[in-house]
């Protein structure tokens, strides 16, 4: 019922964009455009600015530290805060997008930012002047955030896919972490089986993968493809034989017993962080993000690391990649411009904003906090950016950005591994569905 919700709420939104379109390109990248030298102007009377985000408790938390601090500073501006889990965020936000009601700050995703700026969502930050500074943001990385020139998302932070693993149940079972320099695909496999016939199936090997476009990117890009196509244009460029080997990979040691039964992981999917089996202890290995570690870690009470991702020959291929960990955008329609900015700015340059967020929503992108915060990250977020480091070497160009529309792919990737998992699609016919699937999603973007 959730995803058909999501269709629903996607659809109210498609229709709302109709009607807004700019005239935008696909590509999702760029150099950002010169700013002007003023922005709008300040206003001295109550303002009241909507807030929304996604996450889990400690994100909530840390989140309402930073409106707290900022209502401090500016007596007049109260932030009204709008969140909720992953799972339903994108729903919420576009219900009240097709309500012309969208909120004055959003926290954006790489995935949803070019079907929104396409669709004449988001708010062009370049035309907030000297109130927003982006300077001390690399323009590589700053461009991720623009389209076309334009920038509508601030980048918040930097992160990588990993493999999480628990240290302390691989040691209760007697088996040796692995050395993520060389390990293969085969390797976690035989790994995750051994570690659910050891533990008698109280614990399983991994978490199943194949929910979300992190896991298939560093396969596609092992394996020398990219999920869209490079110049930009929106076409789905992976091929139905690679996609076909990665829903295989997964099937196989499903049903080796090396991840959880379908039903389980299916419930779990939907549970959110806290209950995933990473989490609970109840797997070894996970497939996660690197900005989720120190989430993790607090919820699982156990000592987790993070690996690099296997890969198909031994811990050659560069396929690895720096992605922002979110975006800090705005509503076109926000009728207060400057104290907007004057939040963003806070929240994207500002010690006192970085000594709250430390690492939370990833390494800090603005390369001056960066070096602002880094000896004051806690042991977690140390080894951190310790991982992002030891990466470089195997960190490739990013992937092509996600065209408009692209923003579907989770739950299309969602809903085909949940057919493989219950052999309800075989893994090519997946791949000739999913393909199909995600190309009417961008074709449909581009009417």
């Amino acid at each position: 019922m959730r995803r058909n919700r999501t269709a629903a709420r996607w659809a109210q939104f498609a229709a709302f964009g109709a009607a807004t379109t700019l005239v935008l390109t696909a590509c999702a990248s760029g150099t950002p455009a010169e700013k002007p030298d003023t922005g709008p102007t300040l206003s001295d009377d109550p303002v009241t600015l909507t807030f929304t985000w996604w996450g889990n408790d400690v994100r909530h938390e840390i989140t309402q530290q930073l409106i707290d601090a900022f209502e401090a500073e500016h007596d007049n501006i109260t932030i009204e805060p709008q969140y909720t889990d992953w799972a339903g965020y994108w729903d919420k936000l576009a219900t009240t997008v097709a309500a012309s009601d969208a909120p004055d700050i959003i926290q954006m995703d790489e995935k949803q930012l070019s079907t929104y700026a396409a669709n004449g969502v988001l708010l062009d930050l370049g035309s907030l002047g000297d109130l927003l500074p982006t300077g001390d943001f690399p323009d590589s990385v700053l461009g991720t955030g623009a389209l076309d020139g334009t920038q509508y998302g601030i980048p918040v932070g930097i992160n990588t896919y990993t493999y999480m693993a628990n240290t302390d149940v691989l040691d209760g079972l007697g088996i040796d972490l692995p050395d993520d320099e060389t390990w293969s695909w085969d390797d976690l496999n035989e790994i995750a089986e051994e570690v659910s016939e050891k533990s008698g199936g109280a614990v399983v090997g991994s978490q199943s993968w194949g929910f979300e476009d992190g896991g298939l990117n560093n396969w596609l890009r092992q394996h020398g493809e990219s999920l869209y196509a490079e110049d930009g244009s929106p076409e789905v460029a992976a091929s139905e034989k690679t996609l076909a080997a990665w829903w295989q990979n997964l099937l196989d040691v499903t049903e080796a017993g090396g991840t959880p039964d379908p039903s389980a992981t299916i419930e779990r999917e939907s549970a959110g962080l806290a209950e995933s089996f990473t989490a609970t202890n109840q797997s070894a290995f996970g497939p996660w993000w690197s900005n989720q570690v120190a989430a993790l870690r607090s919820a699982s009470g156990q000592t987790l690391v993070p690996l690099m991702v296997p890969t198909t020959d031994e811990g050659e291929s560069a396929a690895a990649y720096y992605k922002p960990s979110m975006f800090w955008s705005a509503s076109a329609k926000t009728e207060h411009p400057a104290e907007v900015a004057l939040f963003l700015d806070f929240l994207s340059n500002s010690e006192a904003a970085a000594d709250l967020l430390l690492a939370e929503r990833g390494v800090p992108a603005n390369e001056k906090i960066r070096e602002y915060i880094t000896p004051k990250l806690g042991e977690v977020d140390q080894e951190v950016v310790a991982f992002l480091d030891e990466i470089a070497p195997r960190v490739g160009d990013a992937p092509p950005a996600t065209p408009p529309g692209g923003g579907a792919i989770e739950t299309i990737i969602d809903q085909h591994t949940q057919k493989v998992l219950f052999g309800e699609l075989t893994p090519q016919d997946a791949a000739k569905s999913f393909i199909k699937e995600l190309q009417r999603a961008l074709d449909d973007a581009a009417i």
